[in-house]
């Protein structure tokens, strides 16, 4: 069924959103209409001063309305380490864990050939210019097929560089079961193993 024009250009538009089917969109578009008119307009009036004043932090490539993000232009953070990650949500769930104090590179993607994502895609070049003074560079791309050959060729991009590279751990999640764990995750988790102190 079709609704009029601004209707239907509404439930499509919600649609964009990832995970957001039909129904889902529809409900969405009827419940601002029907309901909440006012928060309709701010969320309107929201995205509107995102699209148009968000852009990317000039040194870690984060999602900022600065040239310099927040921790970019920390001069509390550690400038030795150097945390690369695939998106802006990879920095907050780090930095939700308040263990980590250095700074982040993020690469906006993973290496994916078949989708045409080559290293160009992920700013590589400016990757390798951030590295100078910096001692570690943590490695944190997920633990998928894409996510490891982009940690295998940042590895590989820098290895011959006088620093340490490390990569984030992986396995069993706390409260995980050994029985409920997939074999390849419970191969990383003995592989990636670490004595007891």
């Amino acid at each position: 069924m079709r609704f009029s024009p601004l209707i239907d250009a509404l439930i499509e538009a919600f649609r964009c959103l990832p995970g957001v089917g039909p129904k889902t969109a529809q409900r969405m578009a009827f419940h601002l209409l029907l309901k909440d008119r006012a928060k309709g307009q701010e969320l309107a009036d929201t995205i509107a001063d995102a699209v148009q004043q968000v852009g990317q932090c000039e040194q870690c490539r984060t999602l900022s309305e600065q040239k310099l993000c927040n921790i970019c232009s920390n001069s509390k953070r550690d400038s030795s380490l150097l945390c690369v990650v695939e998106t802006p949500a990879d920095i907050l769930a780090i930095e939700q864990t308040s263990i980590y104090s250095g700074h982040y590179f993020v690469l906006m993607g993973h290496l994916s050939p078949l989708d045409g994502i080559g290293p160009s895609h992920l700013g590589m070049d400016e990757l390798y210019q951030r590295i100078e003074g910096v001692k570690e560079l943590i490695i944190a791309t997920n633990h998928t097929i894409e996510g490891e050959a982009t940690a295998h060729y940042i590895f590989e991009m820098v290895k011959s560089l006088p620093l340490r590279v490390s990569r984030i751990a992986h396995g069993i999640p706390m409260g995980g079961e050994l029985e409920m764990t997939d074999a390849r995750t419970l191969a990383d988790a003995l592989s990636g193993r670490r004595a007891i102190e």
